[in-house]
């Protein structure tokens, strides 16, 4: 069935078909009207290139490196939480598609797998998105089980004090399949008659009063880079920065949290500009092309993240599906590269691309 896919989209159809409805509605899903997650990928449709022509594009080289760890293109693996709902193997899978596509993967906190089953299973290089819990010792402990097991940065999740609001997930009564990181530590039985499982569970075990000074704590607990997922704003960056992360990671949680949040893509070069590159931004939220992750590039971002996308092949394909997206995605950059005159990463740039806002300012 994935040989019927010749774009990433396509392969959204595929799961739809695979997936459960209650596990599809689950991954597809945003927050409420879900006007943001339209415009996740609607806003890149707005933005067009500037191609330069005569350029010696023979050899094209797409390989980036992030915090020093070198990968073969500016594409990592979103961390997405209950990869065992798409797929039997879950993020052993994943991880393995990620490795043998030598790209980074930040494993899910709400994983299915144990961050010691993910790492034991290849030699990705693996970063831990988290949480942080009302019981800050089982953050933390998780923390120091991911550092022992070889993960070369952490990702905290800044935008959930509460889980946005999932009308899908809340009529279908959502089930969690079993989060593995916390067994023995907490509770993840949450009563269907509830509503949506994962809302219970995170309203009851999320911290909502962590805030800027509580990164002081978790640099405490660790030695890892700390990468902050969630930021929106450009004083939110400069903020960010202020306190010691390590990076940024733009993003409005897929959609999930606070529908009519601003698309991502259009306040990335705001908050790439208030970083002046001091700190690597990294984007999450709407790519579905090549072309996407150019035009993410060409106005600020280090590297982009796919959630949805690998969610959709690991349940098509498992770890084959998995590469596949990848794959499609690294030939559509890399044709993109060679037609707009970009040899190398470092040879995109903002006089590439023109967004919506310069073609308003220009017919003015």
């Amino acid at each position: 069935m994935a040989d019927e896919a010749v774009n990433v989209d396509e392969f959204q159809e595929l799961a739809k078909r695979v997936l459960p409805k209650m596990y599809y509605d689950f991954y597809s899903g945003g927050a409420e009207d879900q006007q943001t997650l339209k415009e996740n990928v609607e806003a890149f449709h707005r933005i067009m290139l500037r191609p330069r022509v005569l350029v010696d594009v023979s050899n094209i080289d797409m390989s980036t490196s992030i915090l020093g760890h070198r990968i073969s293109a500016p594409i990592m693996i979103a961390p997405t939480a209950m990869h065992k709902a798409a797929h039997p193997e879950g993020e052993i899978a994943t991880a393995r598609a990620a490795a043998a596509s030598n790209t980074i993967m930040i494993v899910s906190f709400m994983s299915t797998c144990t961050v010691e089953e993910v790492a034991s299973c290849c030699n990705a290089v693996r970063y831990l998105q988290l949480y942080v819990f009302k019981r800050r010792d089982i953050t933390a402990q998780v923390v120091k089980r991911a550092e022992k097991a070889g993960y070369k940065a952490l990702v905290l999740t800044v935008d959930v004090p509460r889980l946005g609001r999932r009308e899908a997930d809340i009529k279908n009564r959502m089930i969690s399949p079993k989060l593995k990181n916390f067994e023995g530590l907490i509770s993840t039985e949450v009563r269907s008659n509830e509503g949506s499982g994962p809302e219970v569970f995170a309203n009851n075990a999320f911290d909502a009063s962590l805030s800027w000074k509580d990164i002081g704590w978790l640099k405490s607990v660790t030695k890892l880079p700390i990468l902050l997922k969630g930021i929106l704003t450009r004083d939110d960056a400069i903020k960010a920065m202020e306190i010691g992360a390590d990076g940024i990671v733009v993003s409005n949680h897929g959609a999930r949290q606070l529908d009519y949040s601003p698309a991502t893509i259009t306040i990335l070069e705001e908050i790439a500009q208030a970083v002046r590159g001091k700190i690597p931004v990294l984007l999450d939220g709407g790519i579905r092309r090549g072309t996407d992750v150019f035009k993410a590039l060409a106005l600020g971002a280090r590297a982009v993240l796919i959630g949805r996308p690998v969610i959709y092949g690991l349940a098509v394909n498992g770890e084959e599906g998995v590469k596949r997206v990848i794959k499609m995605l690294k030939d559509e950059l890399e044709l993109t590269m060679a037609l707009s005159g970009c040899p190398s990463i470092k040879d995109i740039t903002r006089s590439h691309v023109r967004t919506e806002h310069e073609r308003l300012l220009s017919a003015l």
